[in-house]
């Protein structure tokens, strides 16, 4: 019949020409080093974060001075040599791939450059203590060395640069969480659309390869372990609820208010920002070091260890976790971090505020379902922050290997979501929007009568 596919001509047009082989082992090699450049970015975060904590178990006080000082210091050198390495990465990815961005402009905010300075930035950020995470970051550090193949490929191979910026990001997900499956749901969802018939095979080989890259270095080992709800009922009805409700109103409360810090509104605090960052900085840094003396330390970092323990320990009394102060000092303590202006992202603390709600939710209504019900509080949580629902449904299910609440994650996922859309804009695209209005914004200078275009852009 006319029109059907020609099996023999398709398979010429696939197995021919050596130079279309190298364009897909090219491809396939800058993946494997995508994956390795997340890992070594987790075994350096991991291992700032340690050195901190070894300061913090010594000297109860070393916070105090610690960590306002370094934080300092990265917020300074950053301002200095690197400003497209702020943030938390997944807004200057989402910029690059924006049509309206000029190409001459794309690398202000995502090359081979930039992911060397926020691996090493990001660190930093740990090592002052502050409660950030690698995740976010993870996808500009994996989208700037997967855009660095696009200068090998040949003109005929048909991947553009959007394709390995999402390809790349992607991979920065799948690697940072050991969860390929999530790294291709969150190309779907926030990073594009869709991707090029001729192409979408063999930039999702090269997400899953990046993902395989981290199982190799860390284990084919769920994140937080397993989480122990097999049986449910729905006496998980109510309680799973009120933690949707909770977390989309926390979560799209801190969106805002993230939004609204980097916005620069007119008040004292962001005039302040404005006119003297690396003090500012330092302030919000002390105030987080205050919130680590008072949490025992729980309340900074990433969260990983506090939210396993949460896990591990759900349904006992043999936990550190303080319910209701922990949720709230986290969340103070994340939105300094962020505002302070030091590279980091918000996955990985939104996740652990999420396990806090949770376990708050079943200690006042004293749940039985203590496991499930923090499960619930990731997954919605990390919904409302990054307005998600299908990606953090995706992430925590594979995570923490909780394949039989996949219903309830989704349920979750979309209530927090709604709820945290009534509250705040997406934190993500918005940042993105403000990216492109500067981007605009210089433009028209540059093009402004009088202007002489051979000056140097601030």
């Amino acid at each position: 019949m006319k029109g059907e596919p020609d099996f023999f001509q398709n398979l010429r047009d696939e197995m021919g020409g050596g130079r279309q082989w190298l364009d897909r082992a090219i491809v396939m090699v800058y993946a494997v080093l995508a994956g390795l450049a997340v890992v070594v970015f987790t075994l350096l975060a991991d291992g700032a974060f340690a050195l901190y904590s070894q300061l913090r178990s010594g000297w109860w006080w070393a916070p105090l001075l610690w960590t306002p000082a370094v934080t300092a210091l990265v917020v300074w050198a950053i301002r200095r040599w690197a400003p497209g390495a702020a943030g938390s990465g997944v807004p200057q990815v989402l910029t690059a791939l924006d049509p309206a961005t000029p190409l001459r402009e794309r690398s202000r905010f995502v090359s081979l450059r930039l992911s060397v300075v926020k691996i090493l930035a990001v660190s930093g950020g740990m090592l002052a203590g502050l409660s950030i995470g690698r995740q976010g970051p993870s996808v500009q550090v994996a989208a700037g060395v997967m855009l660095h193949a696009r200068r090998w490929l040949s003109p005929a191979s048909g991947i553009s640069h959007r394709e390995l910026l999402v390809a790349g990001g992607a991979a920065g997900i799948a690697a940072a969480f050991n969860t390929p499956l999530g790294g291709i749901v969150f190309a779907i969802e926030e990073l594009s659309r869709r991707l090029q018939d001729r192409s979408s095979g063999l930039m999702l080989a090269a997400i899953v390869i990046a993902g395989l890259v981290a199982v190799s270095a860390f284990g084919n080992l769920s994140y937080f372990g397993r989480v122990r709800a097999e049986v449910l009922s729905w006496s998980l009805l109510l309680p799973g609820a009120l933690v949707a409700l909770a977390c989309g109103l926390l979560g799209g409360l801190l969106s805002r208010l993230m939004l609204a810090s980097f916005t620069g509104l007119p008040d004292r605090f962001c005039a302040y920002r404005r006119k003297r960052p690396v003090t500012f900085a330092a302030l919000c840094g002390f105030v987080v070091a205050v919130i680590a003396v008072v949490s025992d330390g729980a309340a900074v970092g990433v969260g990983h260890e506090h939210t396993k323990g949460l896990l591990d320990h759900a349904g006992t009394s043999d936990t550190a976790h303080q319910p209701l102060l922990f949720t709230g000092l986290k969340f103070v303590a994340s939105w300094l971090s962020a505002w302070a202006g030091v590279p980091g992202g918000i996955f990985g603390p939104s996740l652990s505020l999420g396990a806090g709600v949770g376990a708050d939710v079943a200690w006042l209504l004293s749940s039985p379902h203590g496991a499930a019900l923090i499960a619930l509080g990731m997954c919605g949580f990390l919904a409302a922050v990054t307005q998600t629902p299908i990606t953090a449904m995706i992430i925590v299910m594979e995570m923490t290997d909780g394949h039989s609440m996949v219903l309830s994650l989704m349920a979750c996922a979309l209530l927090a979501s709604l709820v945290s859309r009534m509250i705040s804009r997406p934190l993500y695209s918005t940042m993105s929007q403000l990216m492109m209005r500067s981007i605009r914004e210089g433009a028209a200078a540059q093009d402004a009568p009088g202007k002489d275009s051979s000056a140097p852009g601030r």
